[in-house]
């Protein structure tokens, strides 16, 4: 008897599947534009929000739904960042990105992030936890223009 390999939702052939959102708003106290990071107290990083496909999710939706579960915030997804790429406990895992603006509501502290800043580019590249995140700061600002 064979047995079809079931794999979890957010997986394809292995390797996972995620989206995310690089969530920008203009005019910070220099008049320059600044990022929101959330600090994730599971993996005790800094990081954008982000996380897996559920079963028969589309990545704009999964990135539509991880920012209003991790921020608290409805956003309006603009232009597509570069996807990442990059192995977790040794499976391949792909993240679509998109820049974001709020759109309504507010962070509220919750079991996946415990803290959210508003920082400038330069400090986002500095607090963020991962290479590939930094990866995205230059993405958004040469999408921008800035």
């Amino acid at each position: 008897m064979v047995h079809a390999l079931t794999l979890p939702a957010g997986t394809e052939h292995g390797k996972i599947r995620a989206a995310g959102v690089v969530l920008w708003r203009p005019g910070g106290r220099d008049g320059e534009l600044e990022l929101a990071l959330i600090h994730r107290p599971k993996l005790c990083d800094w990081s954008f929000p982000k996380g897996k496909l559920k079963e028969g999710e589309r990545s704009k939706e999964a990135a539509l739904r991880e920012a209003l579960e991790e921020t608290g915030m409805r956003v309006q997804l603009g232009a597509r960042l570069p996807t990442q790429h990059y192995r977790v406990k040794g499976r391949p895992k792909r993240v679509r990105y998109w820049s974001a603006v709020r759109i309504s509501g507010r962070f509220t502290p919750n079991r996946e992030a415990d803290r959210l800043e508003w920082l400038s580019a330069d400090r986002a590249r500095r607090r963020l936890s991962y290479g590939h995140d930094r990866e995205l700061v230059d993405a958004l600002l040469t999408r921008l223009g800035e």
